[in-house]
């Protein structure tokens, strides 16, 4: 059966609620004739800050709306895919209020596998990182058991949920993304280590980001920024700081807040010019990484002028991580496909994504919509071999 389209979806929910496009279009604060062109397929529903307010307007989540993107065929991200039900298993078992179901292991050994998925997930491996992580998460549960182990296995705990949350998201999963972040809350309040507690936080609301809980992701985000100030001395402390300040800043954009979201990510800037580019806790917060989510707030914000611009100053070279250039490359190109005369450039960021993270770009329902949008636009004459191969792998046809 074809796979719809956003558009289709969005129209068929309002369709089903009975109607018009100027009624809903009113609920969602967006014109008439921007949402009767994304029904229609003629602009890209492809700014999650709009399909949030479509949503909404619909009373529905942006995920129904999106669908859940599997390329047919493509194992890999069906595999991947397939470790979020595994790991959503894992985590229902790995309560620090009930007991173990193992013996535990040896915590050296599960320090080197912490390690491997680490170096999975920065480079979007997550259908590999996937078949790790569940028993990963169990095995660490069973050593914390053990008082003389409990608090190494619950710091390894809290870095495997952590990171659980972060493949969880990009996969499409909200919440599944929220319930393994508060998963990573509950190890880092048992070890009552503050830094530890902020990077938790900071996993929550980018979670909370990912469910377009706007409020509630500044709300967290915003109530651990205070209460990282008096712990910046601390290893990662600073980090975790100017990354909880980035959240802010994206939460306020989607809040419409367009003047406290730029004083957010400006501030993130000013501590990031303090740490330089630090591989601490693996967030590479850094003056590059701020500047990726300023090109993904702009261009979800409307800005695609700006977002390119600063694209256009950014070397993500400076990352040796896929995890963070491909949000570079995929945001870009977005941005790109926005302004005219820039299709060729878009494709060419677009591809470049895929080829650093297939598995990210490929199930990724705002990516899809764009090269449908670029696919739709250029009908084989703007993108030739190049774009129609991106949408043979990701399964779009005109």
């Amino acid at each position: 059966m074809e796979t719809l389209t956003i558009g289709e979806r969005i129209r068929h929910r309002r369709l089903l609620r009975g109607w018009s496009v100027r009624h809903a279009a009113s609920r969602a604060g967006v014109s008439h004739a921007t949402w009767s062109r994304i029904e229609r397929g003629l602009q890209a529903a492809d700014n999650r800050f709009v399909l949030a307010d479509i949503a909404t307007a619909l009373e529905c989540s942006p995920t129904e709306l999106a669908g859940m993107v599997v390329p047919v065929g493509d194992r890999t991200a069906m595999a991947a895919h397939a470790g979020v039900h595994a790991i959503h298993q894992a985590l229902i078992e790995t309560d620090l209020g009930e007991p173990a179901d193992r013996p535990a292991p040896v915590l050296p050994d599960l320090a080197r596998t912490v390690e491997v998925v680490e170096t999975l997930r920065r480079a979007c491996d997550y259908a590999a990182a996937a078949r790790l992580l569940p028993d990963l998460m169990r095995d660490l549960h069973a050593v914390a058991e053990d008082s003389a182990q409990r608090a190494g296995a619950l710091r390894m705990l809290c870095h495997a949920t952590f990171m659980a949350s972060g493949v969880v998201r990009n996969l499409g999963h909200p919440a599944e993304a929220w319930l393994t972040a508060e998963r990573c809350r509950d190890a880092a309040e048992a070890i009552e280590d503050p830094v530890m507690t902020g990077y938790a936080a900071y996993a929550r609301a980018n979670a909370a980001l990912s469910c377009d809980a706007f409020h509630r992701a500044l709300t967290l985000a915003s109530r651990a920024v205070d209460e990282m100030r008096p712990h910046l001395g601390a290893p990662g402390g600073i980090e975790v700081f100017g990354t909880l300040h980035l959240i802010c800043a994206y939460a306020c954009r989607g809040l419409k807040r367009v003047s406290d979201g730029r004083g957010w990510a400006k501030a993130a800037g000013e501590v990031a010019a303090r740490t330089g580019e630090s591989p601490a806790l693996g967030l590479t917060f850094g003056p590059t990484n701020v500047d990726i989510w300023r090109i993904g707030m702009e261009v979800d914000g409307g800005e695609p002028e700006i977002a390119v611009d600063i694209a256009a100053n950014t070397n993500p070279a400076v990352l040796p991580f896929g995890c963070r250039q491909v949000f570079y490359y995929a945001d870009a190109g977005r941005a790109l496909a926005r302004l005219k005369g820039r299709d060729r450039e878009a494709i060419r960021y677009l591809i470049t994504a895929e080829r650093l993270a297939p598995q990210h770009v490929r199930t990724s329902a705002i990516d899809q919509e764009t090269v449908r949008s670029l696919l739709e636009r250029s009908r084989r004459e703007a993108g030739g071999a190049e774009l129609r191969g991106l949408c043979e792998r990701m399964q779009i046809s005109a």
